[in-house]
């Protein structure tokens, strides 16, 4: 086997390799051979079948496939004698063959990037702070008051904080554009989970009003065929439900766990939660502006290879994601390529920490883990039962593993860069502010 490597440009690699036809043909020999000591023929008895009396019907699969194991071969031996680590799968392309008695052929394929890792120095990191009150309690409760709301259908004009579900479709152009249609899609006014416009144009429509209206995406829209646009949607109002919330009394402090219906347990309960919560929160934003900070400073290429197949697993997320809400998720297709800017971040990083963790051994410990896991536990009414969850099944620990070696590299970052304390409000802190804006 001979192999040459070219450059196509910075990821991209083709080698040029072939292989002789007679190492080919010993190949075949060797598994239609093997073949006949199991195949069934009429007229012959098992494994006495003739060699040639197999090839007749089996030796066009037989070669296809020893072929494809003697290009397979060749290509893992050509770049693993010259020390390449492959990104993805190589794309195969026959040649024609310039000496006789060879297969020739070229294996395209990514390899991974050069991690090198910026200075760090001269970055500087926000550290929320925010101790839990009272008032954060009594917030909480207000919003848990909301989740356990019971709606009925009502003949009022859509206001904000009511459900309502709408038949609606979007056009760029005169045109439906993909996924700007759904039917019966439920959604509640003002709960963020709809463009605001959006929302704005909805509200005060009754049961069997519509409406036709423009609205422009937003430039950092998530999908960026849409993004910036301007379109039309036309949509219909099937229905209005107006929320009735549950008073805080002893049975609402009961269907919230408290077993005694005490109501100053519920609040002692959602303040250590609410800690808790805090503590996690302000963790993500701290590791957000980590993972900002690594990648402004270590600029590598992701591979396509990589970026399709985390765009494809976004995508597939997102469908889940809107199956559990009880969407219809065939009516509002996803496909990868909205995801793509999203895949890119997710790889750049993925290869960027995992250098850092390689360098700087930041992976987890089995005594971090075990305290990361017992940490979450104290929220359970039986901790012992979620520790003995999480190391029932080592996909389960590793996952935890996971979470616990991405804090030492914020914390490995964070003793590297500028750090400053900054007051964060409650409602800043759990988005509260974005929703109602």
């Amino acid at each position: 086997m001979q192999a040459n490597q070219e450059t196509v440009n910075a990821l991209e690699r083709r080698i040029d390799m072939s292989v002789t036809l007679t190492d080919i043909d010993k190949e075949v020999d060797v598994r239609l051979r093997k073949l006949s000591r199991t195949v069934k023929v009429p007229g012959f008895r098992p494994g006495k079948v003739p060699v040639n009396i197999v090839a007749r019907t089996y030796e066009p699969q037989v070669r296809s496939e020893a072929i494809e194991a003697a290009v397979g071969k060749a290509f893992d031996e050509a770049v693993r004698s010259q020390n390449l680590r492959v990104a993805g799968y190589p794309r195969i392309e026959s040649k024609q063959a310039a000496t006789e008695g060879t297969l020739e052929f070229s294996a395209v394929f990514e390899v991974y990037p050069e991690v090198v890792v910026g200075d760090l120095t001269g970055s500087e990191i926000e550290r929320p702070v925010l101790e839990v009150s009272e008032a954060e309690v009594d917030k909480t409760l207000e919003v848990l008051r909301k989740q356990r709301a019971s709606f009925v259908e009502v003949d009022h004009a859509a206001a904000s904080g009511d459900r309502v579900a709408v038949d609606f479709t979007g056009r760029k152009d005169g045109v439906p554009f993909e996924g700007g249609q759904a039917q019966d899609f439920p959604f509640t006014l003002g709960a963020g989970s709809m463009l605001k416009d959006f929302d704005a144009n909805v509200m005060g429509l009754k049961a069997g009003e519509g409406k036709t209206f423009d609205l422009t995406f937003p430039a950092d829209y998530h999908a960026r065929q849409m993004a910036g646009q301007t379109v039309q949607f036309e949509v219909t109002v099937k229905k209005v439900e107006a929320p009735v919330l549950p008073e805080i009394d002893s049975d609402f402090a009961k269907a919230l766990g408290v077993a005694d219906g005490d109501i100053a347990k519920l609040r002692e309960e959602i303040k250590e939660n609410l800690t808790r919560e805090v503590k996690q929160r302000i963790q993500a934003k701290i590791k957000d502006q980590v993972l900002d900070a690594l990648l402004a400073v270590t600029p590598i290429e992701a591979p396509k290879a990589l970026v399709q197949g985390e765009s494809e697993r976004l995508a597939e997320n997102a469908h889940r994601e809107l199956e559990a809400r009880g969407i219809v998720a065939k009516n509002i297709p996803l496909k990868p390529e909205m995801f793509t800017d999203r895949a890119v971040r997710r790889v750049k990083l993925g290869l960027i920490v995992g250098e850092l963790v390689k360098d700087n051994e930041l992976r987890a410990t089995p005594d971090q883990t075990r305290a990361f896991i017992q940490e979450m536990a104290e929220s359970y009414e039986d901790p012992s039962e979620l520790v003995r969850w999480y190391y029932a099944q080592p996909e389960r620990l590793a996952g935890a593993e996971a979470v616990v070696t991405e804090d030492n590299v914020v914390e490995w970052v964070c003793s590297k860069v500028k750090t400053n304390d900054k007051p964060i409000s409650f409602d800043e802190l759990m988005g509260n502010n974005a929703a109602a804006a």
